[in-house]
């Protein structure tokens, strides 16, 4: 078959979750890193390692890998800073406190139930017994014993498993057989367990790259928002006329994002051997001058949405063409394919596993027909690597063993890395006269910033950095506290806690992530020896959404 008619493809699965510790404490306020870790990114290494053909790029955001190297040394240690790691290791549950019996049923008994909880009757018989007594006061709960909240913590992490792991571990299937009267030592196996596989997630993705079959990237240190930290009326290019914060602008803000760039290469270098070629911006988001601090930072390629070429080149504007800003040919952008993303990540999970890799083949297919002749589009499905998964049956094992092995038997399709691709074909980028300010959901910001609880958000983080820099050009602090409160700005510059406000969430994470979010901030003041604004003792949300919700949500794409 002639070049012509090839394709050449690109998977870019992001991997995030937000910083969940409450860094006064050291604590853990939400187990979502370890339990992504153990299901999530060990299965997705799982499927390349199975499909060698197949290569992809992985992207790490640095913050998620500080919390996955955390919590192997609270599994290397013995001491646990997770309140549900710390009831899973505990000897007895028979004389729970009042919160540790409120956060294990809350946490315990996910809301996706269909997928997590259904399928399995003991598990279910769980749910069920507590539906008896919900709501009826915590006298009420107290008629559940401690083998009851036993039960309910294996269950609760058995259905977290890797899938891959439950087909190959033994003790997975043991407990599962036994199904209930789980004892400390059954909990004390299955926690070694837990710790082996947190320990071999970044070295499996470190080997995967060393031998060429996965490319991988990074992201700016802990997930900000870089246009608008740089400048916060870039909201206003896609959305002329979006309410902004009263501050007119994040002080310092480009110097904070060179910072979190450096950080980032930095940690990427430790991690696995030199930076990183690549940046995925959080959340997708680009303006011109962010993409010029990229390049100034010696980054070779960036990605962004569809919506962020649509608002920037002429129409047709064509995304499966890489792309060059007019005046820095060295960082070349390249546009995923919001259809074919958006199949996987909230569509495919209600299909045939099977059925599904075909459709997503033969789109590929009328993507390449309709393409020149004489020319192979480039086709960039980019997605969270995480978030999808749980809605799929079998946490999508079997949707990516059709898909990758039916992608491995077309020889008109090669997967390929931007880096790869890059190399092979030098001087192919099409210009861009412009760079529209977007992201990846819309092409807008409207996401992270115009709601009034956002813009309070951002006005709190700005009136934070001013006392920050105060702070800093008076030399009042040492060398290390300076560092500390560096380390704790970045925490709060994280695009997280903006995203979660509205009322479009769960009430109940919307609530947990204003709380951690304020106390970040409350924390960086200490840090910087002032007292914390009064302000920052009032919730920012009115409530958000449904009551439903538990953490683990599909990040919109």
């Amino acid at each position: 078959m002639s070049e012509a008619r090839k394709l050449e493809l690109v998977f870019l699965w992001h991997m995030h979750q937000p910083d969940y510790r409450d860094h006064a404490t050291g604590e853990f306020r939400r187990p979502w890193t370890y339990l992504h870790a153990l299901k999530d990114y060990t299965d997705m290494a799982a499927h390349l390692e199975r499909h060698p053909q197949v290569r992809a790029v992985v992207n790490f955001v640095p913050v998620l890998l500080d919390q996955i190297e955390d919590y192997v040394r609270q599994f290397d240690a013995g001491d646990y800073r997770d309140p549900l790691l710390r009831l899973l290791a505990r000897e007895s549950l028979d004389n729970l406190e009042t919160d540790e019996r409120a956060l294990l049923l809350a946490t315990c008994l996910p809301g996706n139930h269909a997928r997590m909880v259904a399928p399995y009757p003991r598990f279910e018989r769980l749910r069920k017994l507590h539906s008896l007594i919900d709501g009826q006061g915590e006298a009420a709960s107290r008629y559940l014993s401690g083998n009851y909240f036993s039960d309910l913590l294996v269950w609760y992490h058995l259905v977290w498993m890797s899938e891959t792991e439950m087909r190959r571990q033994p003790l997975l299937a043991e407990l599962m057989a036994k199904g209930e009267g789980f004892t400390p030592e059954n909990r004390k196996r299955l926690m070694g367990l837990m710790g082996d596989i947190l320990r071999s997630v970044i070295p499996r993705y470190r080997a995967l790259a060393s031998r060429g079959q996965i490319e991988l990237s990074s992201t700016p240190y802990s997930h900000p928002l870089a246009p608008l930290l740089i400048d916060l009326t870039s909201a206003r290019e896609a959305q002329p006329g979006l309410p902004l914060p009263e501050a007119h602008f994040y002080p310092g803000g480009r110097s904070r994002i060179q910072a979190q760039i450096a950080a980032a290469q930095t940690s990427h270098a430790r991690r696995f051997g030199a930076p990183p070629v690549g940046i995925w911006p959080a959340e997708g988001a680009v303006s011109a001058p962010f993409v010029q601090q990229l390049a100034a930072s010696g980054v070779r390629w960036a990605a962004s949405g569809q919506g962020v070429l649509a608002g920037s080149a002429p129409a047709p504007a064509d995304p499966y063409r890489p792309w060059l800003l007019a005046d820095l040919p060295e960082l070349t952008l390249f546009f995923r394919d919001d259809k074919l993303s958006d199949l996987i990540g909230f569509e495919y999970a209600k299909w045939h596993g099977r059925d599904a890799a075909q459709h997503f083949v033969d789109q590929l297919a009328a993507i390449r027909n309709a393409y020149p002749l004489g020319e192979t589009p480039l086709v960039s499905v980019i997605l969270d690597g995480e978030n999808a998964w749980e809605h799929y049956p079998y946490n999508a094992y079997y949707f990516f063993e059709a898909l990758y092995g039916l992608l491995a038997t077309q020889d008109w399709i090669e997967t390929t890395t931007y880096s790869a691709w890059l190399a092979r074909h030098p001087g192919r980028a099409c210009t861009l006269p412009r760079l529209t300010a977007g992201s990846w959901v819309y092409g807008s910001f409207t996401t992270w910033i115009g709601d009034p609880e956002k813009n309070r958000a951002w006005d709190l983080l700005c009136a934070a950095k001013q006392s920050y820099d105060f702070v800093m050009e008076g030399g009042r602090l040492d060398e290390a506290a300076c560092s500390a409160a560096a380390d704790q700005l970045a925490v709060c510059e994280s695009s997280d806690w903006f995203w979660w406000f509205g009322d479009y969430n769960p009430r109940e994470a919307v609530a947990s992530f204003d709380a951690l979010f304020r106390a970040n901030l409350a924390h960086l003041y200490r840090l910087l020896r002032l007292p914390e604004p009064p302000q920052l003792a009032v919730p920012l949300s009115s409530g958000g959404g449904s009551p439903e919700g538990g953490g683990a949500m599909r990040r919109a794409s």
